[in-house]
């Protein structure tokens, strides 16, 4: 992560990931409000997008912790330099850290989901705990680096521990939209935000560096993260009308008759 593409990549998954949810939930509550039901909201087929979502978090989980390790300059598994007697690259194992918490939230989700043999709550749990694990590690992951940097980490902090928050509040209230939309707007806010870390602390090409002490920035930033935040809750909601117009237009043209076969269809799934 020490270079503009280190954020870019987990600024990229966060962001596919909080669109994802924010259609996802979207679209499981306009069908639970208008109480009609299609192929995509029966229970089976519930079941199996938990089990795609949990296996692509997996694998792209597995992607990062790979990246972190073998990229040219990094540590390519060796934790300790016996040569330099110091730890070896500790930045890309923290990230590497993060990761593999993350991988095991997929992982537990593709178990919950698939085979059935675990605790319904126990995706949401596991997915609480990688968001604050990924929270803990950058709360002390910026001694001695200049006050712009520090404050860029600081405020991403608020949408990490945010995101912790609403995901273990699921585990009590699952099914409730309001956490879920939020969950999908904290994610999309995270990863905006790394990507503006990346244009802030590495700018790319020949765009201007930015003064880390100049008091002016540091004001500025935040009222960015401001509206960073704000179009995240923009495009959950954008998201969310689309998706209620969609499934309201699907249903007008829907006959009655096949309505009714479509519930009957879900019943059996249920059982």
């Amino acid at each position: 992560m020490g270079n503009f593409k280190g954020h870019a990549l987990p600024g990229s998954l966060f962001l596919m990931m909080g669109l994802w949810w924010a259609g996802k939930f979207s679209y499981w509550y306009a069908t639970r409000r208008k109480k009609s039901v299609g192929h995509l909201t029966s229970r089976v087929a519930q079941c199996r997008l938990e089990v795609i979502e949990g296996a692509a978090i997996l694998f792209f989980s597995l992607i990062g912790i790979l990246a972190e390790q073998f990229v040219a300059d990094g540590p390519w598994l060796h934790l300790y330099n016996y040569t330099e007697h110091q730890w070896d690259r500790l930045m890309n194992w923290q990230h590497a850290t993060m990761y593999l918490f993350f991988g095991l939230a997929g992982g537990v989700s593709l178990t919950v989901h698939a085979t059935g043999s675990a605790p319904l709550a126990l995706d949401r749990m596991l997915l609480g705990v990688a968001f604050f694990n990924e929270g803990f590690l950058f709360l002390y992951h910026l001694h001695g680096r200049a006050m712009l940097d520090v404050h860029v980490h600081q405020l991403l902090l608020y949408a990490i521990f945010g995101g912790a928050l609403t995901t273990f509040l699921e585990v009590f209230h699952r099914g409730n939209v309001l956490l879920e939309l939020l969950r999908a707007s904290l994610c999309l806010l995270q990863g905006s935000w790394f990507w503006q870390i990346g244009f802030v602390l590495y700018p790319p090409n020949e765009m201007a560096e930015w003064d880390p002490k100049d008091h002016n920035n540091m004001m500025f930033i935040t009222m960015c993260y401001c509206w960073h935040f704000a179009f995240s809750m923009l495009t959950v909601t954008v998201v969310y009308c689309t998706v209620c117009w969609v499934v309201r237009s699907r249903l007008k043209r829907t006959p009655l008759m096949e309505i009714g076969l479509l519930k009957a269809t879900e019943s059996e799934d249920e059982i």
